[in-house]
């Protein structure tokens, strides 16, 4: 079981998942957690530090998963890349979906706040592609980052209720990266 904290951070990502920003209360955190009307506030005195308590939560499960997804190691060419990349979007939409939708509520909120983990993203991306000799590393790396943003944002959105393919959204990556 998580410890207290956890419990109310991972409450008020779900509480921000469903009813965005303007949802995020105290008291929706407590109802959200199943906790005593007060609980929140009591370890997170004001809105702002709620809202600070819970980026730093989000980027502690962000880098979870990036270690989950490169947990087979680097990639070593450019097809296991974008089978590497496709799967995470597709987790990302799918298990992961209330995360990605409070991440998103909050890039809209606080840019600001997001900005350092999506050039890191991209950054990464960058250097990867970089050692595997690909060409123009930098608009590639960006142009994979915004495709990736974009089919996440409808899978999230329009195309909420199919099933994305993986190898269709890894071959749309491949083409992307270019030979």
């Amino acid at each position: 079981m998580p410890d207290r904290r956890t419990q109310l951070l991972d409450a008020a990502l779900a509480v921000v998942a469903d009813k965005g920003m303007k949802g995020l209360t105290h008291r929706a955190v407590d109802a959200a957690a199943e906790l005593a009307e007060g609980t929140t506030s009591n370890y997170y005195r004001s809105r702002a530090t709620l809202v600070d308590a819970v980026l730093e939560r989000l980027l502690e499960l962000d880098a979870g998963l990036l270690r989950e997804q490169g947990a087979a190691g680097p990639p070593r060419n450019v097809e296991e890349l974008a089978g590497q990349l496709a799967a995470t979007v597709v987790a990302l939409a799918r298990q992961h979906g209330g995360m990605s939708r409070a991440r998103m509520a909050f890039s809209l909120d606080r840019p600001e706040a997001v900005t350092a983990g999506h050039h890191l993203l991209v950054g990464n991306l960058e250097l990867t592609l970089a050692a595997m000799g690909a060409a123009d590393a930098a608009a590639r790396a960006r142009d994979v980052a915004d495709y990736g943003d974009g089919l996440l944002l409808h899978l999230l959105t329009v195309r909420r209720d199919e099933q994305p393919d993986v190898a269709a959204v890894a071959a749309t990556i491949r083409r992307l990266l270019g030979p």
